[in-house]
């Protein structure tokens, strides 16, 4: 019986890749053993338990950035939790460590590489972040879910995905999802969403310009998160929910998304050969226009800085998009040649050769 270790947390960007690869290996092996190692205050705390698996739950240390108090504190604090995980990596008697970025990170590739056991990640962002740079250093095995990721021994793998996602048929679901949303057949639908907290910025520019949309024969299903100070039109055809639990559907309608560049977003319209409409956030360290790359380099997909997407992008560039059914249709099949469906059993096959090959 193989005893995995999976850590990574806070963002469902984290999170998502890691339950994926924690499913499939349970799946194929139900005598394996999956530990996931967390903190308290990230999304894992709340969906590592609901799943089913136990949560080994450390201190949040961020890496600090500025010179400060905390700053002073972090050597210290730094080595209690590495010595924190040997201690569970012993306890639990862990054959592997599977990172996927985060806080925990860093300290469970420094934790393992002590007590000597496999390390494999995976980078979920064409830019990674610091705790996979610096455990690309020392990892037995890397894998991306894009293929310009720089990453030491960087082996592309896709991204892992639900199994809602990696498993749905858009055709086949598409009744069912108009259904769902109260869609009208007879239109093409786009789909809007800045991710599970929303995004202020794309719903105030919607909320402006979506009667453009309306007018161009389109019908929006608008994703807005549920902490939005937007007021939004009522109109027909504009269908608005703060949150959606069955994105799966949302996707199965789609003719066209307008959304973020999450690395789990791009990953999972490309391999559902979604055309799409990326405004990567203008925050952090640019990962999200990275992440649109591959596919905007396909023409699967057109970019829009954040500060430029407004009412008048909408009527100078996104209508022209809208009603042209070729381009379109153009633009779906090019999204299938950047993405993979089966992310997750490309993930797990590197942890099986880094196990099998393995001191």
């Amino acid at each position: 019986m193989t005893r995995y270790l999976l850590a990574g947390g806070g963002t469902a960007g984290h999170v998502n890749p890691l339950l994926a690869v924690a499913d499939r290996l349970t799946e194929r092996d139900p005598d394996a053993a999956v530990f996931v190692l967390g903190t308290a205050e990230g999304l894992e705390s709340r969906l590592v338990p609901e799943r089913g698996y136990p949560l080994l739950v450390v201190r949040k240390l961020p890496f600090p950035r500025r010179p400060s108090l905390s700053a002073l504190r972090f050597p210290g604090r730094f080595a209690a939790t590495v010595a924190r995980i040997r201690a569970l990596i012993v306890e639990h008697r862990i054959d592997v460590l599977v990172g996927f970025g985060g806080y925990v990170s860093a300290p469970a590739y420094l934790a393992a590489r002590r007590e000597k056991i496999p390390i494999v990640l995976h980078e979920a962002n064409a830019r990674p972040g610091i705790a996979n740079r610096f455990g690309s250093l020392i990892a037995d095995s890397v894998g991306v879910a894009f293929r310009g990721t720089r990453l030491r021994r960087a082996r592309f793998v896709g991204m892992p995905l639900r199994s809602e996602i990696e498993q749905l048929d858009r055709r086949g679901e598409a009744p069912a999802a108009r259904t769902e949303f109260g869609l009208d057949a007879r239109k093409p639908t786009l789909v809007v969403t800045g991710g599970s907290l929303g995004a202020e910025h794309i719903n105030a520019v919607m909320a402006e310009a979506v009667h453009l949309i309306l007018g161009a024969g389109w019908q929006v299903l608008h994703i807005t998160g549920e902490r939005t100070s937007v007021s939004f039109p009522t109109l027909p055809g504009y269908h608005v929910l703060p949150y959606c639990n069955r994105m799966d559907l949302a996707l199965a309608v789609a003719d066209l998304v307008l959304a973020r560049a999450g690395s789990s977003t791009v990953s999972e319209l490309s391999a559902l050969a979604i055309p799409a409409v990326y405004v990567p956030l203008g925050i952090g360290n640019g990962e999200q226009k990275l992440n649109a790359r591959d596919a905007v380099a396909a023409r699967a997909a057109h970019i829009v800085d954040n500060a430029d997407f407004t009412p008048d992008w909408i009527a100078d560039k996104l209508l022209p998009i809208l009603g042209d059914r070729a381009r379109l249709a153009g633009m779906a099949a090019s999204a299938s040649s950047t993405g993979v469906r089966n992310g997750t059993d490309r993930m797990v096959a590197l942890i099986d050769d880094t196990l099998a090959t393995a001191p």
